[in-house]
């Protein structure tokens, strides 16, 4: 399991990509996406997300 973004909030800051560890986030067509392979479900993007798109 991964962490899951919902692309209608994202607003696209970057905020989430740089807190991740394991450098699973990425921007794509200006919103965050998760590589599930390489998510370890730690959380650290959910704290720094200011429009709260990212759940566990």
């Amino acid at each position: 399991m991964a962490v899951v973004i919902n692309e209608e909030t994202c607003i696209g800051c970057g905020a989430c990509i740089e807190s991740c560890p394991t450098e699973a986030l990425e921007m794509v067509d200006e919103k965050a996406k998760v590589d599930a392979e390489k998510c370890v479900d730690c959380g650290a993007c959910i704290d720094e997300c200011p429009v709260e798109a990212i759940s566990l």
